[in-house]
């Protein structure tokens, strides 16, 4: 007897013959359910989500707070377009947000729908402001798939493919990587030179960095090189900008990343988890710096919308009073020593562990003296942990990294049974490998 496919192959089976390929798909799932830290599937399984739609999920699946502040917004309107007409939701979330900046003085903040439109529109102030061309991005970092994007991103594959030509003045530096020999002092060294040979400092309008890379592999920037930033943007009126979409909204275990090297960035870019799952992203910075383009300069249809507003009302309330930064931060300590454990027992391939707070990684290497990455050990360790009711995500240049985005509001035990799973399936991979 033919057994019929289930749920999942249908579904999946559709999708690849209407989704073009480009379109990429990690787990071989859909989802039917999701709540808190877990989901479920077409066929009913359950899965930890370490994942978290890529870091959008800090509040986990459905919080019932956003589900509720998005239901009483739907009855009242769900569009106007602000630029037309303003909504209070809009109004307060900037006076909030503007709150929680790492950033003294004045401030002000708009909304989009996405993170590369974050990023994309703080290239733009920054230009206006300083009325300068030039931008300095950083080698492995990860800024979007525009135009604008995907030239401030520092990796070809899959992000730039053939997709050129790409926006003109932008300059790539080296990123501080202390576990490949790249640390503060020759990333500075790189920098310095780029200011030499290809763009002088005068003509550079902005310096854009992740202050933990995301897709690059969850490499922290250390505090000397982002306080050396901080000097250089200073000392030759370049805007310094922050883009916090990944690493933002309590990710790390303070509300901005950029807080744990306590420097001040002229402009945060923001989005993924500020919205509890609705599409919100923004740019956030000193006043004068944001009022530098004229009327009219600055706008979406859709950013902003009351729904995704109300939602990251309720994201903020929700950190508030359930107290989520201390959560995170000990979900950070639980998360550190299972990796440091895992790693502990398994040397010969989990060549690093690093990260801030409950954003975390291991690194898997071939041998760990030449730091080589085993990409096939990492795609196993992630088929294997998805078998046993793990999802994992993958990063890094050479995707041989690890990365957790699991939610900030997941129990301990959850935590442990993910760590579990984690141990077990690396054993395994290893095993069979």
């Amino acid at each position: 007897m033919i057994q019929a496919p289930s749920k999942n192959q249908a579904l999946l089976e559709r999708r690849h013959k209407i989704v073009p390929r480009g379109v990429s798909q990690v787990h071989p799932l859909v989802v039917q359910k999701a709540e808190g830290g877990k989901i479920w599937d077409a066929d009913g399984k359950e899965y930890l989500d370490w994942f978290g739609g890529i870091g959008v999920l800090n509040v986990g699946h459905n919080h019932p707070r956003v589900v509720e502040a998005v239901e009483k917004q739907l009855r009242q309107f769900m569009h106007t377009c602000f630029p037309g007409v303003a909504y209070e939701p809009y109004i307060e979330l900037a006076e909030r947000l503007a709150a929680t900046a790492p950033i003294g003085g004045e401030k002000k903040a708009f909304f989009l729908n996405t993170g590369v439109e974050a990023t994309e529109n703080a290239i733009k102030i920054a230009r206006s402001y300083t009325n300068r061309p030039g931008v300095i991005a950083f080698r492995n970092s990860f800024h979007g798939r525009t135009l604008m994007g995907m030239t401030l991103t520092g990796k070809v594959n899959p992000y730039r493919q053939n997709f050129g030509p790409f926006a003109p003045e932008v300059y790539h530096a080296p990123y501080p990587y202390e576990y490949h020999g790249l640390d503060t002092r020759k990333a500075l060294d790189g920098l310095h030179e780029l200011l030499e040979t290809a763009i002088a400092p005068e003509r550079v309008a902005a310096i854009i960095i992740e202050p933990q890379l995301g897709e690059g592999g969850f490499v922290p920037a250390p505090r000397p090189f982002l306080k050396a930033l901080r000097s250089l943007t200073q000392k030759h009126g370049m805007v310094l900008i922050d883009d916090e979409v990944q690493t933002g909204i309590g990710r790390t275990g303070k509300f901005w990343a950029i807080e744990h090297a306590e420097v001040e960035p002229d402009l945060v870019c923001f989005a993924k988890s500020l919205g509890g799952g609705m599409p919100i992203g923004g740019v956030l910075g000193k006043a004068e710096i944001m009022d530098a383009p004229t009327v009219g300069g600055l706008g979406s249809t859709f950013g902003g919308n009351p729904l995704s507003c109300a939602a990251a009302l309720a994201v903020l309330d929700i950190f508030e009073q359930e107290k989520l930064l201390d959560k995170a931060q000990k979900l950070g300590e639980v998360l550190h020593q299972g990796f440091r454990r895992i790693q502990a027992r398994f040397p010969q391939v989990v060549g690093d562990v690093r990260g801030l707070g409950p954003m975390i990684a291991m690194e898997l290497v071939k041998d760990l003296e030449a730091k080589s990455p085993d990409a096939q050990l990492t795609n196993r360790l992630v088929e294997i942990a998805r078998e046993k009711g793990l999802l994992l995500f993958k990063a890094g240049m050479h995707y041989n990294v690890i990365r957790c985005l699991v939610p900030l509001v997941v129990s301990e035990a959850e935590a442990q049974q993910g760590l579990a799973i984690l141990e077990e399936s690396l054993e395994q991979a290893l095993a069979e490998g």
